[in-house]
């Protein structure tokens, strides 16, 4: 998937859309994508200004962001207006090294379970084929209410 089929996959958009590429999807099974990781990210001045790392938190997102790809590619649906797509837990995280301006991040999810909306996976994210950051992700599809005029 290039980038404009991401596009109509996630509802992110600059400068929280972290999913560069798709490389591989099998709905109901697993996701690999890209990110990648340049100096002008809006996160590195601040984090750190003589020393640019992406913060952990970012690439947590990156990885739930390929996991709802691979949910919507699953349901065999896109986002709309009245869904919205939740973290709703992160089990185990670990951040192995630090990622930086050049790194090319390999997004690698797959479905553990799923269930009325709720989805587990196994995350992954690893540089030059070494992991960097692993966790366990639930995400959470809902119907957002209506708003009465």
């Amino acid at each position: 998937m290039d980038i404009h089929q991401i596009l109509k996959h996630l509802p992110h958009r600059y400068p929280f859309l972290l999913v560069d590429r798709v490389l591989e999807v099998e709905p109901g099974k697993n996701i690999v994508a890209l990110k990648n990781v340049t100096i002008n990210e809006p996160f590195f001045p601040g984090h750190f200004p003589h020393h640019p790392v992406m913060p952990g938190v970012l690439i947590l997102e990156a990885l739930a962001q390929a996991a709802a790809i691979l949910s919507f590619k699953t349901m065999g649906t896109l986002p709309d207006d009245n869904s919205v797509y939740y973290f709703a837990g992160i089990d185990g995280a670990r951040f192995k090294r630090p990622v930086s301006a050049g790194d090319q991040l390999h997004l690698c999810v797959e479905i553990v379970a799923q269930k009325r909306g709720i989805w587990k996976f196994k995350a992954e994210a690893r540089v030059d084929g070494q992991i960097v950051t692993e966790a366990d992700l639930t995400c959470a599809v809902r119907q957002l209410e209506s708003n009465p005029s």
